[in-house]
């Protein structure tokens, strides 16, 4: 398949060369036939790319049958404005199939269609085009689907044409595909909740994601930002570890969503992390592994990207890398597919000389980060996980000392952050009790603190410049403000301080009769009330007028007043930390097997020595 791939681009090179139309006379008679003077370019063409005469004939004759279809789609769609579709249907022989329709139907109505016509499962398929899958309740013209556009089919099960005939697989087949739309919506909810939890939250109790860079530091970006960073990496997350088990048409899917909300992030923050480079990579392994590079017009484009981008996060000659990791053996991994992707790349494309360059660097690569099985053997007798292994055997070019000793040194750099981690907790706890002793709320504890980089004096002050803190209260059940009594002695003890009779009562009742909160609170205002605390001349307070936009978009994610939603966004939430793996390095771990099968494969069409 990679061969007649690479033949056909060769023969599609060389008529453009010539300048040679074959949909056009003398190729083509008036019967859209072929002409005599094909059999001359057989011959030329055989001779000049040494290629058997009857294969050249066969793929001139596809590549000019190709054209004169794709002449009368152009000029059927300009009068009817009927358009050509072109359907790659997943894993079949004839896998290129036109389809022929308007584009103001529904996504809906064009998966219906393919599904019909090609014997699919309307629930189990999921359509691709211009790498976004297909929205089914809008239609296609309102989605950017064009005339000649390339539509990706991508088929989410798995059995065997004698297994699907029974009923009982079939019952089991519909679970499988509800389980998996089902799966796709609890970690699009999971996602969603993890990156609107604000980091006040206690991480103990309630689980966010962090943003750490290469050395496991937390690092400070601006929440819009990371809100679309989160989203992207978790979407990428899920879609790797889909990936490691090789189910290729589930995770592309989660890989197109982490696109599309990295391209929400700025291009300064894309530059600065090499997160957007793997994805890229990822992306384009996932249609190669699907056989569809075809439908991925921009794979080099994707590729280009990736190189540039770790370039600029690694420096030219890794320069970067090696000055915060101290080597660059493990990211070799990395180029070595982003090689092997551009060299395929090529030779699909007809460029011979440019493939045989790409995949022979990759297979150098190969023969450089293959892991002799022995040493990482040696280095698990000493209590290190094969993963650790592998990633520092790489990054020491094998020796198995250095290895051992550079897993220590960072299995201790880990336990320092950990350390300081909690350090740092303990005392957040810490100053929230202070502030809680003072008579304010957990919550707004934890909101002043956050935003004040933990200055406790600070923190005071942020509460009382922003009053709607004070109206949080950790009283489960608390006295509607209306219905608060507020006592005569309180009310004088205000007023000995110099308060009036009515900003004192305002006060107490607005905040639950807490003199201490209710005397700063009027000092700090010049003896009267902040507008956002003031009663209503209805009696009620401002926290009962604003019930509905004061929960934050962390508490609506965070919690229900139904037990069983608030189960559900626990799952949702546990299934995407499930993917998210343990070791920062992970994406790097790869055991080269796929790679290794693919290289001999190209480098055996390329007929170039192997090393």
């Amino acid at each position: 398949m990679a061969q007649k791939k690479y033949l056909i681009a060769k023969l599609t090179s060389c008529l453009r060369e010539d300048k040679i139309q074959l949909w056009k006379p003398p190729y083509t008679n008036e019967k859209k036939e072929a002409g005599k003077e094909m059999k001359e370019l057989v011959q030329k063409y055989s001779s000049k790319l040494n290629i058997n005469e009857n294969d050249t004939e066969n793929m001139l004759e596809e590549i000019r049958c190709k054209a004169i279809e794709r002449g009368t789609g152009n000029e059927n769609f300009k009068v009817t404005g009927i358009a050509r579709l072109d359907i790659y249907l997943p894993r079949r022989k004839s896998r290129k199939i036109p389809l022929e329709t308007n584009l103001f139907i529904t996504g809906k109505e064009l998966r219906s269609q393919i599904a019909q016509e090609h014997a699919l499962k309307e629930n189990a398929i999921k359509i691709i085009i211009n790498k976004k899958q297909l929205d089914l309740g809008k239609t296609l013209e309102d989605q950017g689907v064009t005339h000649n556009a390339k539509v990706m089919v991508l088929q989410l099960e798995q059995s065997d044409e004698e297994t699907k005939r029974k009923v009982q697989e079939e019952e089991l087949q519909c679970k499988k595909e509800k389980e998996i739309n089902d799966k796709m919506q609890r970690t699009k909810k999971g996602l969603e909740i993890l990156a609107e939890r604000e980091e006040y939250l206690d991480p103990d109790s309630v689980p966010y994601l962090d943003i750490a860079n290469q050395t496991g530091r937390s690092i400070e970006i601006p929440p819009q930002a990371k809100k679309a960073l989160v989203l992207a990496m978790g979407y990428h997350e899920k879609g790797r570890a889909l990936m490691k088990k090789k189910e290729y048409e589930i995770a592309l899917p989660y890989l197109l969503d982490a696109d599309k909300h990295f391209c929400e992030c700025s291009t300064e923050l894309l530059n600065t992390v090499d997160n957007y480079a793997v994805l890229q990579l990822d992306i384009v392994w996932c249609y190669f592994r699907l056989e569809q590079l075809d439908c991925l017009d921009d794979a080099e484009k994707k590729l280009s990207t990736a190189h540039r981008c770790f370039q600029r996060c690694y420096g030219e000659n890794h320069e970067r890398l090696i000055d915060i990791k101290g080597s660059y053996g493990r990211e070799k991994v990395l180029f070595l597919r982003l090689y092997l992707l551009q060299g395929i790349g090529h030779y699909h494309s007809g460029r011979e000389k440019e493939a045989a360059e790409y995949i022979q660097k990759a297979s150098r690569l190969y023969e450089e980060l293959s892991i002799d099985p022995d040493k990482v053997y040696r280095l698990s007798l000493l209590g290190f996980s094969e993963q650790e292994a592998r990633l520092a055997l790489r990054a020491c070019h094998g020796n198995v000392e250095h290895a051992a000793n550079l897993i220590t040194n960072r299995r201790e750099e880990k336990a320092q952050i950990r350390r300081e981690e909690r350090a740092k907790r303990r005392q957040r706890l810490e100053d929230i009790n202070t502030l809680k002793s003072m008579g304010y709320s957990k919550r707004a504890a934890q909101v002043a603190l956050h935003n004040t980089q933990g200055n406790l004096d600070q923190a005071f002050k942020f509460i009382l410049d922003n009053p709607e803190l004070l109206l949080e209260d950790d009283d489960d059940d608390p006295v509607a403000t209306d219905q608060f009594q507020v006592s005569q002695e309180s009310i004088d003890q205000l007023m000995y301080m110099g308060f009036s009779r009515e900003s004192a009562e305002q006060a107490l009742k607005v905040l639950k009769g807490n003199i201490h909160l209710a005397s700063q609170t009027l000092a700090h205002y010049g003896g009267v009330l902040p507008a956002s605390l003031q009663l209503s001349p209805g009696g009620s307070s401002p926290s009962e007028e604003s019930t509905s936009s004061k929960d934050s978009p962390t508490e609506s994610a965070g919690s229900s007043s139904s037990p069983t939603d608030e189960d559900m966004e626990t799952d949702a939430v546990n299934e995407i930390l499930e993917d998210i793996p343990e070791h920062e390095e992970d994406y790097l771990d790869l055991t080269l097997e796929e790679e290794e099968q693919i290289i001999h494969e190209y480098l055996s069409y390329i007929q170039v020595p192997q090393h």
